[in-house]
């Protein structure tokens, strides 16, 4: 499975709505997990983004459906980034010619 990180910030909507956070949290979690994406490790954070998750897909347009139903919710913007593991890293480097 591929992993990426996803990097949120709320929108006007979901600041206002910030004592839900922790619900909708969970609530996506589970409707991402009814499409096959897994999302591993979710932290809420001070700074430039509100929200970093680490998430596992079976490909990029499975994690596209899973993160465009959560935008479609209008309370968190999501930048992707596709990321690798350092062994994964490793492979990739040998592999270059």
């Amino acid at each position: 499975m591929a992993k990426y990180i996803l990097l949120g910030n709320w929108t006007d909507q979901g600041a206002v709505n910030v004592k839900e956070t922790v619900e909708r949290a969970r609530a996506a979690r589970e409707a991402f997990a009814a499409v096959g994406v897994s999302a591993r490790e979710w932290f809420f954070t001070m700074g430039h983004y509100d929200v970093v998750l680490t998430v596992e897909a079976p490909d990029s347009a499975t994690l596209a459906k899973a993160t465009l139903a959560l935008t479609a919710l209008g309370n968190l913007r999501v930048e992707t980034l596709p990321s690798f593991g350092v062994d994964e890293m490793d492979r990739i480097i040998k592999d270059m010619r």
